[in-house]
């Protein structure tokens, strides 16, 4: 069996108005999934508090919470 990219779960609880606004959020930007959309959610944030800062032309496949550095480990 191979290796998940994504091993970590993480499980979170929403009321009606969060997931909508979710929602709203992964169709406005076209997000592939609602795990996508959290993942850039958590990334911006992240970003917009100085944390991490956010990348420009990031493929679907490429969303993340941390972005990786060229050798492929968590940055």
């Amino acid at each position: 069996m191979s290796e998940l990219e994504r091993p970590e779960r993480l499980q979170i609880m929403l009321s009606g108005e969060e997931l909508l606004a979710v929602e709203n959020f992964r169709f406005e930007k076209r997000m592939p999934s609602r795990a996508a959309a959290v993942r850039e959610l958590l990334r911006r944030g992240l970003a917009a508090e100085g944390f991490l800062s956010a990348e420009v032309g990031v493929k679907s496949q490429d969303f993340g919470v941390l972005d990786k550095d060229t050798n492929g480990t968590d940055t």
